[in-house]
């Protein structure tokens, strides 16, 4: 009864919000019809009334085309992102399509950054430069994925001459934010160069509550903190390019991304053992600076009448993030002894990884008749090392004592992935579409402590199958069925045993013993009338690794943990995609029910209290409309509702996010300007509980993703762009990288 009062409060919420937008967006549409008719002229400069539709459904893939749409207008990649269609991210910054982990691509490279810090380099991205994304669910094995794909496409500009923009942003939540780039471009016969700078300067405020429970001996802790994380930002990249004739051409393309951060975490929590009771108070002050330096020089030989594409890729990326971390934390019992705990910690992790990857693309017989055939492969070095330096000082008043302790130790972490796959696709009969790949991975990996002196050495090998068949009823019905199979690999900071604090006022460390996480997923999609997809989806995995609880050494530790026992989900999605007003009005529209079986899992894993059959509703929906009034004003409007379940996490309430946007364009001096409001009707927060064989972790969190941005953009030059990221034939054959 609890639950359903809940999802009913939050679809209240989604009808409110939908309403008032749709109100807002329809008057104001239906009371200018009149004027669109008269003053067509007026709006040629601004509005393409032929263009791709916003969300396309496609068998292996939905593609968002934003690249003529008024959402981009004050927004950065990471926005968008956010906006698009299946993908959700949770409030740790962690991507998900469909609820499931994904792998991030920009251009077709797989991005070097994960979690937070892929979070706040897409951020340096200005929403401008985006041409689509594409949120691959059935990827092929020329993808080196480990589930779903995320490819980030950017716009390629090849007009002659120099162009190029501006954009100064300020957006208002708890504390201030400003956010600035310069994007110039110059092309001249068969050279084009490219160069993005970008400055991020932002302050962010999360509010935490955390209840632990132990079953054991009765603990019970509470704890409350107020976090304030403060990031400054800075980043270029420069893509040249030179076409050595119409089939061969070589570039050359240089990231480089820092980040200064510093953090002030205050602080407060009760731990009641055995009728025990203490409080305490815990200040953390953290400061730190990350340096990422990616080079990928490639050749690309493209022969357009026989469709012959090779493309070779050779790169390196370097990474590193120094940190110093303090905490200091007083502490009464009930007896009134008090107690003074002071940590100081330091890392300095680096990261290098070097690449070779070589992809091929071919038709077989006359005109493509006998198919197309891509085969590739690519070799991946990486080699991580992670020195920590850990100093603890304690002191207690009843009875007296001073106690000290220094622990340092060094955490090495190398592997090899070698990877081959073949794709062979081919259409029958004119209506039937088939693709069947073969990806085979090897990993030899070494983990090390220097001093502690524990290591591991391993290697193993996976075969990844996929196949697509889709079949076209006509030119309004047609059906897909797609098959793959994927393993996720631990990240390698997920390894490294260290044991850390944290501001929960618990410790963390890694696991060097964690194992690799194969999955299994069936996806059949229905098309009806090129405007309505119906996808049904079971996914089934046997062993995971997820967040777990110990007592060691009379310390909380939390750790990922590996979880044997059987996980079956099921999602049945609906999306429909309108345009109206000669295209003026877009409305896109995906709504997803999930239903997970979780009974083996927990059963196996001890997990009391867990709850062994989930149901949720998740989607979001677009809104947008161009040349409001034929004055060249664009409104925009994104609503999603969504659930974090993650494994033996579970989400105690729905979440619900939603922005409007105003631009008004300047053709005359090409200037942009917009306002944002975001979640102004209710500010979003996470409440979850995490289930362990000791005990349970509640967790609420609220954080200042609200309020209003303004930001302008000046542009100058030839606007036009060109999509030519990818080819035809990687198009119509569900490729990519």
């Amino acid at each position: 009864m609890h639950d359903k009062c809940l999802i009913d409060e939050k679809l209240n919420l989604v009808k409110r919000i939908i309403s008032t937008i749709v109100l807002l967006i329809g008057t104001l549409a239906f009371a200018q019809v009149k004027n669109d008719s008269i003053k067509g002229k007026d709006i040629e400069a601004v509005t393409v009334t032929v263009r791709k539709a916003t969300v396309e459904s496609k068998a292996d893939r939905t593609v968002f085309n934003v690249a003529n749409s008024s959402i981009l207008a004050g927004n950065t990649t990471w926005d968008v992102l956010r906006m698009t269609p299946l993908v959700s991210i949770d409030n740790n910054d962690a991507i998900k399509a469909e609820g499931e982990s994904v792998t991030v691509y920009i251009n077709d490279r797989k991005s070097v950054f994960t979690g937070k810090e892929l979070k706040e380099y897409l951020a340096t991205i200005p929403a401008d430069n985006l041409m689509k994304i594409e949120v691959i669910t059935s990827p092929s094995s020329r993808y080196e994925s480990a589930g779903s794909v995320i490819n980030i496409v950017l716009k390629k500009r090849d007009d002659e001459g120099m162009k190029g923009s501006v954009t100064l942003n300020n957006r208002q939540n708890t504390k201030n934010s400003q956010y600035s780039n310069l994007n110039l471009n110059y092309h001249k016969k068969n050279f084009t160069q490219t160069l993005i700078g970008s400055y991020n300067d932002n302050t962010h405020i999360e509010k935490n509550n955390y209840l632990y429970t132990r079953y054991a001996d009765n603990q019970i802790s509470k704890f409350n903190s107020v976090d304030t994380n403060k990031r400054q930002s800075p980043s270029v990249s420069s893509t040249s390019e030179y076409a050595l004739n119409d089939k061969n051409t070589i570039g050359l393309i240089l990231e480089y991304y820092q980040s200064k951060v510093s953090s002030f975490s205050d602080a407060d929590g009760s731990v009641s053992l055995n009728n025990d009771f203490q409080s305490y108070i815990q200040n953390q002050n953290a400061s730190g600076l990350n340096r990422m330096l990616g080079t990928n020089f490639f050749y690309k030989y493209y022969d357009k009448e026989k469709n012959r594409i090779l493309d070779i890729n050779i790169g390196s990326n370097y990474e590193s993030q120094a940190e110093d971390n303090t905490f200091l934390k007083n502490g009464i019992d009930a007896k009134g002894n008090k107690s003074f705990n002071e940590t100081l910690i330091s890392n300095y992790n680096q990261t290098r990884n070097y690449y070779l990857k070589v992809d091929y693309t071919q038709p077989l017989g006359k005109s493509g008749s006998g198919g197309t055939v891509e085969f590739g492969g690519k070799m991946d070095f990486n080699n991580n090392v992670v020195p920590y330096d850990l100093y603890e000082n304690s002191i207690t008043s009843n009875p007296p004592g001073n106690s000290s302790d220094r622990r340092n130790d060094y955490f090495r972490y190398e592997d090899n992935v070698n990877s081959i796959y073949l794709n062979y696709s081919k259409t029958f009969f004119k209506k039937l579409e088939t693709r069947v790949g073969l990806r085979y991975e090897h990993i030899d990996f070494k983990i090390q402590q220097d001093v502690a002196g524990t290591k591991r050495k391993e290697s193993y090998g996976n075969f990844l199958p996929n196949i697509l068949l889709k079949y076209s009823f006509s030119d309004k019905y047609d059906l897909s069925l797609t098959y793959n199979r994927n393993v996720w690999r631990p990240w390698y900071t997920e390894f490294n045993p260290f044991l850390i604090p944290n501001n929960e006022g618990i410790y963390y460390r890694g696991n060097m013993d964690l194992n690799p996480n194969p999955s299994d997923r069936i996806v059949m999609k229905l098309g009806l009338f090129k405007k309505y997809f119906i996808s049904a989806r079971y996914m089934f995995t046997n062993q995971d690794y997820w967040t777990t609880f110990a007592t060691e050494n009379g310390k909380t530790v939390t750790y990922p943990g590996n979880f044997t026992g059987k996980i079956e989900k099921y999602y049945l999605y609906a999306n429909t995609n309108q345009t109206f007003l000669k295209n003026k009005l877009s409305v896109n529209l995906g709504v997803g029910w999930y239903y997970n079986d979780n009974s083996d899992f927990n059963a196996k894993n001890g997990l009391e209290g867990a709850r062994d059959y989930i149901s949720y509703i998740g989607g979001s929906t677009n809104i947008s409309y161009t040349n409001l009034f034929n004055k060249n004003i664009n409104l925009s409007a994104w609503v999603e509702i969504s659930n974090q379940n993650n494994g033996n996490s579970y989400a105690n309430k729905a979440n619900v996010f939603h922005t409007i946007s105003v631009t008004k364009i300047f053709p005359k001096t090409q200037i942009e300007t917009s306002v944002q409001l975001m979640n102004i009707f209710k500010r979003p927060v996470y409440d979850g509980t995490t289930f362990s064989n000791i005990g349970t972790t509640q967790n609420y969190s609220r954080w200042d993703w609200y309020g209003v941005s303004l930001s302008f953009v000046k542009r100058f030059g030839n606007q036009k762009v060109k999509d030519n990221t990818k080819t035809d034939v990687e198009k119509n054959g569900g490729g990519g990288k």
